[in-house]
């Protein structure tokens, strides 16, 4: 089986190839890379407080921003 040609479900309900799916992950690893410094800064601080409130995580430090 060509591997290229296996359709996945996503988010929103839309079907893609899995070539899609890897080409799309690319894309947004490109986008994230060309952030501001600032800007990845403040997506950890987000990621350190879902840490602490959604996971149950008391003991996990919270940068300041």
């Amino acid at each position: 089986m060509n591997e290229d040609n296996i359709k996945i479900l996503i988010k929103g309900n839309r079907i893609i190839s899995l070539k899609e799916l890897f080409s799309e992950e690319i894309e947004a690893r490109k986008e994230m890379a060309n952030l501001s410094f600032e800007e990845k800064i403040k997506i950890l601080v987000d990621l350190q407080k879902l840490a602490y409130t959604w996971g149950g995580k008391k003991d996990v430090i919270i940068w300041r921003s």
